[in-house]
């Protein structure tokens, strides 16, 4: 079977969010391409969630484009997935949640029990395949709906905050499949405003704050010379999004 052109680079060019008459995202250009994970890193409030669902398609800019590869947004959705911080389960089981995303996505049936297996499999889901999806816990759910996505073989896939809701260990086993998804061959943008998640999995940051991207750069860069003042001040512990500080 031959493979799909890549959908990549994905390019924002000037790109701009109002909402409720409010400017929530920024003039914001990038452009991002396949060899790194991408982790857009900023405080509570920077506008992580929105510049993720714009990438995706799920929202219009109210001005600026979003391309993939010079083709519109619209023309590549089967090519690319999304995690949300709290995502939904079906009301099936475990193995039935996968089989409908690939049902969704025009996988023969012949060849879904084998992709089914393999994601529970790796993802560490497998004894509980024919178990209501809605009965598991916080983590088990964020692990299925990351093998759910996986099991669809984006280009790109998009998770927002995924570990947020997680203990340490939770926050462990999904950031290792996030890895292993990575290493598979497919396009990690990620957002978090945690430092040390950030550490553990970027191989570039986007460093957003107050809707404005203020830096693009190669993680080990970012997080020993930041190049402005708002990212040295994030990276300090000092840099207070939505309040005056008081002194």
């Amino acid at each position: 079977m031959m493979k799909p052109p890549s959908i990549l680079p994905l390019r924002l060019d000037r790109v701009v969010l109002d909402i409720g008459g409010k400017r929530v995202i920024k003039d914001v250009s990038a452009t991002l391409t396949a060899a790194p994970c991408s982790i857009v890193l900023g405080p509570n409030g920077a506008g992580k969630t929105l510049l993720l669902k714009l990438c995706h398609g799920l929202i219009a800019p109210t001005a600026g484009s979003v391309t993939w590869a010079g083709a519109p947004c619209g023309n590549v959705q089967h090519a690319q997935a999304m995690v949300f911080q709290q995502p939904v389960m079906l009301r099936r089981s475990v193995a039935a949640n996968i089989a409908y995303a690939l049902t969704v996505r025009g996988r023969p049936r012949a060849e879904q029990r084998a992709r089914i297996d393999d994601v529970l499999a790796r993802t560490g889901l497998r004894r509980f395949a024919e178990s209501p999806a809605r009965r598991l816990s916080v983590g088990e759910k964020q692990r299925l709906a990351l093998a759910r996505a996986w099991a669809i073989e984006p280009q790109v896939l998009f998770l927002d905050e995924p570990t947020a809701s997680l203990d340490p260990a939770g926050t462990r086993q999904v950031e290792e499949i996030i890895l292993a998804i990575h290493r598979g061959g497919t396009k990690v943008i990620m957002t978090t405003h945690d430092l040390q998640q950030a550490r553990r999995l970027a191989d570039e940051v986007m460093f957003l704050h107050r809707g404005r991207l203020y830096e693009q750069t190669p993680a080990a860069a970012f997080f020993t010379a930041p190049r402005t003042p708002e990212a040295q001040r994030f990276l300090e512990g000092t840099l207070f999004p939505n309040i005056r500080r008081v002194v």
